[in-house]
């Protein structure tokens, strides 16, 4: 295993959207329907409209050598539970199939919980597919604990 030390997290940006579309196309266990087909990119590109427009979502890249080699992205969410607390919703944690084991995930993980203390928000989430017991292990190895049951509703 190779660690990587020049690892650059920074905000996404329009002209990344190529290859965090490839990125997500290629994972064939999330089952999201993700395609680099042409005619997709649209889809892709109202979205990245809507996140960066956003004030609680931020979608961010992780850079190496002028490549994007992976990509997550936070939501800062706030409720009335604990006495209005707010929380830093980690997602969509990929790393390029041809650089996982090199530590970009861990350089992402840290960097987004870095984020969340710099903002004062006391709890960071995740979810990860049910099937991906190799990054539940990750997970808890950075710190991270099983607590809650997820479920979802396909609404089309």
């Amino acid at each position: 295993m190779t660690v990587e030390t020049d690892i650059l997290i920074r905000q996404a940006r329009r002209e990344d959207l190529s290859a965090l579309v490839a990125i997500f196309a290629a994972d064939a266990v999330g089952g999201h329907g993700d395609t680099t087909d042409p005619e997709a990119l649209a889809d892709y590109a109202r979205a990245f409209a809507a996140i960066e427009a956003s004030p609680d979502q931020t979608l961010y890249v992780a850079e190496c050598d002028g490549e994007v080699v992976g990509t997550f992205q936070t939501m800062v969410t706030t409720t009335l539970t604990g006495r209005g607390s707010s929380a830093m919703i980690i997602e969509a944690v990929q790393t390029r199939a041809d650089r996982r084991g090199q530590g970009i995930g861990a350089a992402m993980i840290e960097f987004a919980i870095a984020e969340a203390k710099g903002r004062g928000i006391g709890r960071a989430a995740l979810t990860s597919n049910a099937i991906r017991k190799d990054a539940h292990r990750f997970y808890e190895r950075l710190g991270f604990k099983p607590s809650h049951l997820g479920f979802k509703m396909a609404l089309k």
